[in-house]
């Protein structure tokens, strides 16, 4: 999933070499965040949250295969 993550994201921002992705577990539930350039969080988010919303959406369905449940946060 990690690896999926990456790909998603070096594709929707400008500056991929400078995206920073970590994650850690607990209790069933993945916790991602990623550190972006500010000029790629707008990017990444996209208009009313929409792109945001659907990398979201897909890392939700791609745990569910491995009954786990997953976020992604966006850090500033």
């Amino acid at each position: 999933m990690d690896e999926f993550l990456r790909y998603v994201v070096q594709q929707l921002v400008e500056h991929p070499d400078e995206a920073v992705l970590a994650h850690r577990e607990e209790a069933g539930k993945i916790f991602y965040s990623l550190s972006l350039r500010k000029s790629d969080v707008g990017r990444l988010i996209g208009k009313g949250g929409s792109t945001i919303n659907a990398v979201r959406e897909l890392l939700n369905a791609a745990g569910e295969k491995q009954g786990k449940k997953v976020s992604l946060e966006i850090l500033d």
